[in-house]
């Protein structure tokens, strides 16, 4: 690989998915020096009208860009997170995982609404089933009547809807419209404690062919190994609970706020004695809101992949030990 050679990054042709590649690709030559040049590719997913359910949703934006590392036709490949399936391909190497946007899911709603001001009957869009089962029961805890509905599209054309009146409201990634520059026209954050994301939500993972060591060792330095650990966590669990991404499953790990012992302000050991803990929470439950099984548990940060593997698989056992199986709909095998 020639040391001044065009890195080739695959990725998908959405606005989105070119916002956040200009982002890695910029930081890739800041840390390398190379220039970084952007090859777009059109996934099944990008092409398909169907709903992401429908279609299988795990790996329906990933297959193609994958397929281009295998050709070699790109050096490597950026994608959001929650949508690469959780079992990895022995020929491809997980290289970093940058440090992760907003995970939370926000509303752009009419006439700047809230979720607890929306009317009775308020018709909200979004084509996630983990966002469906978390809102309608939301909705059945808190006496409102809401409907949930399936839509599918980029950006501009889910938040179309709302602007000419054909929804109340879509739900939406933070961390999508950050990156778009278009944080502003959120009209609610969603409180992870009222909706859990979806596992990896926020964060990008960046691949390359697994033989390929100088490659790896360059993008390596966009890793976060804090927001690594914490999506390793959350993929453990979605996949101990055999889901797609496509299933109704939500999961969050993050990071409790540091906490002092009580020590002498000024004590010059007091940074020794901080305590970090993190916290995994998970949820599943059918898209009617009818039924939900929602755990955490909370333990020391892990400080290895496997580590990060085991507080997933250990929470999903706890999951399927109240039923959480039954609630999903589909099995992904």
């Amino acid at each position: 690989m020639s040391k001044t050679a065009a890195l080739r990054l695959g990725t998908r042709r959405s606005k989105l998915a070119m916002a956040q590649s200009g982002q890695v690709a910029d930081a890739l030559s800041r840390v390398t020096g190379r220039p970084v040049e952007l090859v777009e590719i059109t996934t099944y997913g990008d092409t398909s009208r169907e709903h992401l359910a429908q279609i299988g949703g795990t790996g329906v934006f990933v297959a193609a860009l994958r397929e281009a590392l295998h050709r070699g036709e790109v050096d490597l490949a950026v994608h959001s997170l929650k949508d690469l399936p959780t079992t990895q391909p022995e020929e491809l190497a997980l290289a970093a995982v940058p440090g992760r946007e907003d995970p939370r899911d926000v509303m752009v709603a009419r006439d700047g609404l809230k979720l607890t001001d929306l009317p009775r009957g308020a018709r909200i869009g979004t084509g996630s089933p983990r966002r469906m089962a978390q809102l309608n029961a939301y909705a059945r805890g808190h006496g409102l009547g809401i409907e949930t509905i399936p839509i599918r599209g980029n950006v501009d054309t889910r938040i179309g809807y709302v602007r000419s009146g054909e929804l109340d409201a879509v739900v939406l990634a933070a961390a999508g419209l950050s990156r778009l520059g278009r944080i502003d026209e959120v009209t609610d954050f969603l409180s992870v404690d009222t909706i859990l994301p979806a596992p990896g939500q926020g964060a990008l993972a960046i691949e390359c062919a697994a033989d390929n060591a100088e490659l790896i060792a360059l993008l390596g330095e966009l890793d976060d190994p804090c927001t690594r650990v914490a999506v390793t966590a959350e993929r453990s669990l979605l996949a101990a609970l055999e889901a797609g991404c496509s299933a109704p499953v939500g999961a969050l790990a993050d990071h409790l706020p540091p906490l002092l012992a009580p020590l002498e302000r000024g004590d010059p050991h007091a940074d020794g004695q901080i305590v970090k803990e993190m916290r995994l929470r998970g949820v599943v439950g059918t898209t009617d809101g009818a039924r939900t099984v929602q755990l955490s548990t909370t333990g020391p940060v892990p400080e290895t992949d496997d580590q990060a593997v085991t507080l997933g698989r250990e929470l999903a056992t706890e999951m399927l030990a109240q039923g959480a199986a039954g609630l999903m709909g589909e099995r992904a095998h």
